[in-house]
């Protein structure tokens, strides 16, 4: 796992999925995040690749930057080009594919257990928090 740091674009895959959300037209780039959403809650049960988790999480926080109480997406590995505003739609659709990555059994949940991941998964409950409160299914926590 080439992962430097706790964020959502601080590994090699997130980084490379910034390219393919710089190069898909604007008008695509909601469905470049809405694939990356679906191919995590698709997994149903089974067991959950890294990379296809680090993909959706990226894709989180670029929507929960458009929120409220989101937080700016600043890393130099983020997308280059400005994205246009996401549509409401694909929140409910972060927060299913963020609780998918939190449940067992999903790679990159274990990869974080095997280390200090408590500040990693909060992290990641922060994203569903923001993105649930915006779409008015959960309260922030």
């Amino acid at each position: 796992m080439g992962t430097w740091d706790i964020g959502p674009f601080d590994n090699d895959t997130a980084a490379d999925f910034s390219y393919r959300v710089d190069e898909a037209p604007a008008e695509k780039k909601a469905e470049v995040l809405r694939t990356a959403f679906r191919e995590v809650i698709d997994t149903g049960d089974a067991y959950l690749d890294a990379d296809l988790a680090d993909e959706a999480i990226a894709s989180a926080a670029l929507l929960a930057a458009q929120c409220p109480g989101g937080d700016p997406v600043t890393t130099s590995y983020a997308p280059k080009e400005p994205l246009p505003t996401l549509p409401a739609d694909l929140r409910p659709q972060a927060v299913a594919a963020l609780d998918r990555i939190l449940t067992e059994p999903s790679e990159l949940l274990e990869l974080w257990e095997e280390s200090d991941g408590e500040e990693w998964k909060a992290g990641v409950r922060k994203l569903v928090a923001v993105l649930a409160a915006a779409d008015g299914d959960r309260p922030v926590s």
